[in-house]
């Protein structure tokens, strides 16, 4: 018994000067690399592209891959990027994964390299932006990239770096995204043993890390109800069958799902309309009226019930006014759901990079990654880097998705250097 003591205390005092080692060779390449981490940043911001639209994003990524003579494979599920390093070392595989497409909003910051990029989405006129925060992620990512590349003799094993396109979805009637990425076989040929990801928080302070064991974030669905009336003359509705009278008890009665028929105290739940078109004139019943929202669960067998529930009582509440309704619930994207075993092993090395006080477990929360499907297939951690200047209050933090959205640099820098220890640890243990 003294002798498997002694051998794991020698073990575990290796991996701890190995960690070391590795850390002074991180901080030191990294800090020469953040220059470019924002210069790169900066360039995806005043360039961004629509899902599945990433065509010059993808030729500078793959540029700069080529460039460090990294196997680099183009074209995967449509405009994906995907990398490969191998260590002088035997080993496992480890992948890492960063989004790379902007979305369908009007830039209102006033930045030196702000968004002028103007395109078409849903038929629409409208700017283009990265609002998430996904030109940060491919900066970062290329970063470790960088890193990792001055590494070479560290690393056990290999390194795959995914530059994923549509994580935001891909347009109508096309595949794309992550799911897409999956069929086609990134996580094959080498077979990735674990995955990691982040994404920069706007809300959360720099110099922080967020994350959570099990579901971190939720499934997320997108529905659509098409409800079919009678058209009538606005002053004589008995004459017709109101299809927007029926679309507002509908959305009341779905409401009552989540609020009356959830056990919340499982986990939680959303049922939200985005948007509802019906009619062309004040004068004019319509005929016809759309729904179009999304659901969002934390555990399958609410999902289940929910989407149960929705297919139910939407054509019940429209026959009870004489109007007919159509429901579609999409797959969607499953639970981002981090590996308690490897985010476990993983979580002192979060601690060690970031310091254990700057290391916080969250709660999970009902925004959606399509991360979650390389996760069903393999190992994955996803975390949150914040992003949010220390100076900001949380409450004058502009949101995700908005046209305001703003990110402090400062916290790039930490976002490779987490990025580039967890491949490192996880390959060397």
């Amino acid at each position: 018994m003294k002798k498997i003591n002694l051998i794991i205390l020698f073990i575990a005092s290796i991996s701890s000067i190995n960690a070391q080692n590795y850390d002074s060779k991180i901080n030191e390449f990294s800090t020469e690399v953040e220059d470019k981490v924002i210069e790169w940043r900066r360039h995806f911001h005043q360039n961004p592209e629509l899902s599945n639209r990433e065509y010059k994003t993808a030729k500078y990524i793959a540029k700069h891959l080529k460039s460090l003579g990294f196997e680099v494979q183009e074209g995967v599920a449509k405009t994906g990027v995907v990398a490969i390093l191998k260590g002088d070392k035997p080993g496992k595989v480890v992948a890492l994964r960063a989004d790379i497409d902007a979305l369908p909003v009007t830039e209102r910051n006033n930045l030196s390299f702000k968004s002028e990029v103007k395109s078409t989405y849903n038929g629409k006129e409208t700017g283009v932006m990265h609002a998430c925060g996904h030109d940060s992620h491919t900066a970062i990512l290329m970063g470790v990239a960088e890193v990792l590349s001055k590494m070479k003799k560290d690393i056990h094993g290999t390194v795959k770096f995914i530059f994923q396109p549509a994580e935001e979805g891909a347009p109508k009637g096309e595949e794309g995204g992550a799911e897409l990425m999956v069929k086609e076989g990134v996580l094959e040929n080498p077979k990735v043993d674990a995955i990691f990801g982040l994404h920069i928080g706007a809300g959360n302070n720099v110099g922080t890390i967020s994350y959570k064991p099990g579901g971190i974030m939720a499934a997320s669905q997108s529905y659509e109800i098409n409800v079919n009336g009678k058209q009538s003359h606005g002053s004589r509705p008995w004459h017709g069958v109101d299809p927007i009278v029926t679309s507002v008890q509908i959305i009341n009665g779905l409401q009552t799902i989540i609020s009356r028929e959830s056990e919340l105290t499982k986990e939680g739940a959303v049922i939200t309309v985005g948007m509802i078109n019906a009619g062309i004139r004040s004068n004019i019943i319509p005929e016809k009226a759309k729904i179009v929202g999304t659901i969002r669960t934390l555990d399958y067998d609410m999902q289940n019930f929910i989407n149960k529930r929705m297919k139910e009582m939407v054509p019940a509440i429209a026959k009870a006014h004489r109007a007919t309704a159509t429901i579609e619930i999409e797959k969607g994207y499953p639970i981002t759901y981090n590996d308690e075993k490897l985010t476990s092993k993983m979580l002192p090395t979060l601690q060690r990079i970031a310091k254990k006080e700057n290391v916080l477990e969250i709660d999970a929360i009902t925004g959606a990654e399509d991360f979650s499907f390389y996760q069903q297939k393999v190992p994955g951690l996803y975390f949150f880097l914040g992003g949010k200047s220390i100076n900001v209050k949380p409450e004058d933090a502009a949101g995700h998705h908005t046209p305001d959205f703003m990110l402090d640099e400062s916290g790039f820098l930490l976002g490779v250097r987490t990025l580039t220890a967890l491949t490192l640890d996880f390959l060397s243990n």
